[in-house]
C-alpha cells in the first residue's frame, strides 16, 4: 500500500501548512481534510523512489568482433569489400 503526503491548507495567508503522510490504497479517494485538525488538505506530488527490479540494464556489453555487432555482419576482422 503506497504512502501519500498531504498538506493542510491554512485558513489565512499567515498560517503554516502541516504536512503528514498516510498509507492508502491506490483505489481510495484522496483525503479532503486533515484527520487531526479538520483543515482542508491537498495531496503533494513528489518524485518518489521508483521501482528497481534489478534485471533491467542501461548498458550492454557488445563483442565488437562478433558479426552481430555491425549492420552488415562484417565485423569478423577479415578484409571485406562492400558493394
Amino acid at each position: 500500500m503506497p504512502t501519500y503526503i498531504y498538506e493542510t491548507i491554512p485558513p489565512d495567508s499567515d498560517g503554516k501548512p502541516r504536512r503528514f503522510e498516510i498509507r492508502q490504497r491506490m483505489s481510495d479517494q484522496p483525503l479532503r481534510e486533515d484527520p487531526v485538525t479538520g483543515l482542508p488538505v491537498r495531496k503533494i506530488i513528489t518524485g518518489g523512489g521508483g521501482i528497481s527490479l534489478g534485471v533491467l540494464r542501461r548498458s550492454t556489453v557488445v563483442d565488437k568482433k562478433s558479426p552481430a555487432a555491425t549492420a552488415c555482419g562484417c565485423a569478423s576482422g577479415k578484409p571485406h569489400r562492400h558493394a
